[in-house]
């Protein structure tokens, strides 16, 4: 008797749930990098993310690694993507300097 109401609970359950965790592993990933690249395009930026982090950290006198640097890259994307344009602008005033 209860299996009719149980069975769809379930099932919309586990729907709702694969629906959620493909938006926020795949769908969320996509809509922030896309922001960055258009923030990075709107201000003619010819360097990809993972350039600017890595260039960054160099200037600092840090050693990254690439699995550092595609974490950082995902971190500052969801997180922060202004830090892109901060740390571009400390770039080229290093290069200024120069």
């Amino acid at each position: 008797m209860a299996s009719p109401i149980i069975i769809p609970i379930v099932i919309v359950t586990i729907v709702g749930l694969s629906g959620y965790l493909v938006y926020k592993f795949v769908i969320y990933d996509l809509m922030c990098k896309r922001a960055v690249t258009r923030a990075l395009k709107k201000y003619n930026i010819k360097k990809s993310p993972s350039e600017i982090i890595r260039e960054y950290h160099q200037n600092k006198g840090e050693d990254v690694s690439d699995d550092d640097v595609r974490n950082l890259e995902k971190t500052y994307m969801q997180n922060g993507p202004d830090e892109f344009l901060s740390m571009y602008d400390t770039i080229r005033d290093s290069e200024h300097k120069k």
